[in-house]
Order: structure tokens, then C-alpha cells, then sequence
């Protein structure tokens, strides 16, 4: 059966993920939050936070559609190895793993989201990465992924206290999930958890009074199935 959360690509949705609740997954051990699913429930396309309990697991499973992970707290592992927190994976179409984890773990997780043969395996420890200036003041970057003939992009960036890139306008549209900190635009304000989805052509004046850092993707929502009604 068919279901949809946020599946109307042309609306622009927010979904603060620190205010809901835990759902169980089929393995009993691993629960998510899901701000995007299009498609059955265990093989659609999926956007979600994900905690694995204290030896938490999955069996060994195929990836149609590639998948990418943010580790965001504890230690995500699978047979290839270990993953702290910070770690940027992106497991191409067809990749096949058996996840788990020792002492528990939190992950930002996107499913079938990421077509093509072609794609690189990516592995990145972003503790390590120096962070990049950019061409907007108080605004500094860590690229993750960007490989030609593929017209997505994913980064981290940090913006300082009272940085903002003025009036932007999403060509491609975008989603962000915010790590920590805020930022505010003249539909509200968004702290830690906090995930956006903006849709091709969106405008706005996004700022960040404190500082915060975020996940940002770009030109993904071309691989995204609508379920507008």
C-alpha cells in the first residue's frame, strides 16, 4: 500500500523532528522519525532520523536507489566498519550491508533517493575537513558530495552569529536540517532538529541571529516522487 508524508513537492514543508515522537521500525531495536516518505512504507522513498538501540541490527539488505547517511550521535557500523558521529556516507545504488550498532546510535537518513550505477561510494569523516569560506561574509562550508554527471549536492554549512545570505531563491530547490543552533526567516524559526524542504523557485530571507550549522542538500528533489494531491 501506498502512503505519503510531506509527498506534495511544490509545497514548501517543515517538520520539527526534536518534537516527535519515536516510531518502531520491523527490526524492534531501531526506530524513526519520518519527515518524507512517497511509496510503501518499507520501500519508498524515505527522508527520517533513525536511532539503533544498544546492539541494535539489520539484516544484510540491497540499497535500490542508493542511500545516505549523517551520523549524528553514538557509533553507526556495518561489516565495511565503524562510523562516529560526524560521518558522511553515501552507499551508491545497489550497495548491500548489514548495519548495527555496539552503543547505540542517532542517523540522518535518506533511501532510493540517489539513482545511477555510476555514483561513488563516499565515506567522510567531517571532523577532519576544514572548513571552506564562501562568497557570502560568516559563512564558511565542508562539501560532502558533488560528482559530475549527477546534479545533486550535499554539504555542511556554519553560519556565524547574525550571518544570512540575504534574499535567496531556490532554482532547484533545497532541503536543510538544522544540527544545531537557529535559523529564522519570515515564516518562523527553526532550531536543532529542525528539517525544511523548500520547492523549485522558493524565495526567502533566511538569517541566523546565534549562529547555527546545517545540512544542506541541493538538487535532489529531481530524484523525489510527488504525491501532491
Amino acid at each position: 500500500m501506498s502512503e505519503s508524508i510531506n509527498g506534495d513537492l511544490s509545497a514548501r514543508v517543515m517538520a520539527d523532528t526534536a518534537a516527535m515522537e519515536w516510531a518502531p521500525s520491523p527490526s524492534g531495536t531501531v526506530w524513526r522519525k519520518r519527515v518524507h516518505l512517497v511509496g510503501a512504507p518499507e520501500s519508498g522513498q524515505v527522508t527520517s532520523i533513525v536511532r539503533y538501540e544498544l546492539d541494535a541490527s539489520f539484516p544484510a539488505h540491497d540499497h535500490p536507489g542508493g542511500e545516505e547517511i549523517l551520523v549524528l550521535d553514538g557509533v553507526f557500523s556495518d561489516e565495511h566498519g565503524d562510523w562516529p558521529a560526524g560521518t558522511y556516507l553515501l552507499n551508491p545504488e545497489g550497495f548491500r550491508h548489514a548495519p548495527f550498532s555496539k552503543p547505540g546510535c542517532v542517523l540522518f537518513v535518506k533511501l532510493r533517493q540517489f539513482p545511477g550505477a555510476g555514483r561513488e561510494h563516499h565515506v567522510i569523516d567531517t571532523n577532519t575537513l576544514d572548513w571552506q569560506s564562501t562568497d557570502i561574509d560568516g559563512i564558511t562550508r565542508k562539501p560532502l558530495y558533488r560528482q559530475a554527471g549527477f546534479p545533486d549536492l550535499t554539504s555542511l554549512e556554519r553560519w556565524a552569529a547574525g550571518a544570512g545570505p540575504g534574499l535567496v531563491t531556490h532554482q532547484q530547490g533545497a532541503e536543510w536540517f538544522i544540527l544545531d543552533g537557529e535559523i529564522e526567516d519570515d515564516e518562523g524559526v527553526y532550531g536543532p532538529g529542525s528539517w525544511l524542504r523548500f520547492p523549485v523557485g522558493a524565495t526567502h530571507r533566511p538569517r541566523s541571529a546565534k549562529g547555527c550549522t546545517l545540512y544542506l542538500k541541493l538538487g535532489g528533489l529531481r530524484y523525489l516522487e510527488s504525491a501532491a494531491a
